[in-house]
């Protein structure tokens, strides 16, 4: 098993950042690839950055992309994302995602194995 914990969420003005941090215990050595979700009321959760475990790159949203930055911390089993240049359209729950199979497709929310209890950001215009 792995347990996922974020943090970090809050209610900020358009324009500016908050930084959300995800970190993983039990089972890490078993983590695949890790990544951030969103849930926005009445949508579905949609992907908004991962990164695999064996590997630098990453990948974003097109609607996040050149506002959002995802890093990790190995030593620490931590992810990080931040987030600038906030729009209220940004405004959801915020949750950390971790999979541990590297056959199933790493940005897809349907593939990962542990979520986070969730963070609320708000941006308010």
């Amino acid at each position: 098993q792995v347990q996922l914990v974020e943090s970090g969420g809050g209610l900020v003005q358009a324009g500016g950042s908050l930084r959300l941090s995800c970190a993983a215990s039990g089972r890490t050595f078993s983590i695949y690839a890790m990544g951030w979700f969103r849930q926005a009321p009445g949508k579905e959760r949609e992907f908004v950055a991962a990164i695999r475990r064996s590997s630098t790159g990453t990948y974003y949203a097109d609607s996040v992309k050149g506002r959002f930055t995802l890093s990790r911390d190995n030593a620490k089993n931590t992810i990080y994302l931040q987030m600038n240049r906030l729009k209220p359209d940004d405004t959801a729950v915020y949750y950390c995602g971790a999979l541990v199979d590297p056959n199933r497709g790493w940005l897809l929310v349907t593939s990962y194995n542990y979520w986070g209890q969730g963070t609320q950001v708000t941006v308010s215009s």
